[in-house]
């Protein structure tokens, strides 16, 4: 029996297939309902005000914003949303960002449907999930140092070509400094050169391409 109030939910996608894939599986949802689609995050955060749905199924790439940074101004002004992360991304950094951002659970768009429809049962009733494939990722890095914003600069600069002394002159310290700081960061990702520190933080969602 479907309840007397289905579960109204807010899908926020950007691809159209995708997109029309999850109107069509919780359309047919007795206990569901689907108030409608917002391809970006200032539409999302429009679409939450007007509907204040029970659930909104958030992606994680969105354009012009991340659906982190939107999950913290939904709940900046909501702080009871109930917000499922659903992408592509398993990385560490982008899983540990969502659910400190108050993310309910964080699955990924390869989950079968019908998984997909008992996590958001779930988390309707007040639990979280995160899948174990996630959670062993996300278990795999815990404790690891977090790489500090000066860091972060210097391995964005690495990914894009530059050199030690261009890099001392984009963030106006000295080479010294530099060496330093990817010295450190080296170790943090144990890394085996600057490559590979890319590809690990690329993977890890430490940064984007």
């Amino acid at each position: 029996m479907a309840p007397s109030t289905p579960i109204r939910i807010l899908c926020v996608e950007d691809h159209p297939v995708f997109r029309e894939g999850l109107r069509a599986m919780i359309g047919s949802e007795p206990d569901m309902e689907f108030l409608g689609h917002a391809p970006n995050g200032v539409e999302a955060i429009a679409l939450f005000r007007l509907h204040r749905p029970d659930i909104t199924l958030m992606d994680l790439r969105l354009p012009g914003a991340n659906g982190t940074d939107v999950i913290v101004s939904i709940r900046g002004e909501f702080p009871q949303a109930r917000i499922i992360m659903l992408t592509t991304s398993d990385g560490d950094a982008d899983i540990l960002r969502a659910m400190r951002a108050g993310a309910s659970a964080y699955i990924l768009k390869s989950m079968p449907m019908d998984e997909l429809l008992d996590v958001i049962r779930a988390v309707h009733t007040g639990r979280r999930h995160v899948p174990a494939e996630v959670a062993a990722r996300l278990a795999e890095y815990m404790g690891d140092d977090d790489l500090t914003a000066r860091e972060l600069d210097v391995l964005r600069l690495i990914r894009d070509g530059y050199r030690n002394k261009q890099i001392a002159d984009q963030l106006t310290i000295s080479e010294n400094t530099v060496n330093f700081h990817i010295k450190n960061l080296m170790e943090k990702l144990r890394a085996n050169d600057r490559t590979h520190a890319v590809t690990i933080a690329l993977r890890r969602g430490l940064l984007h391409i």
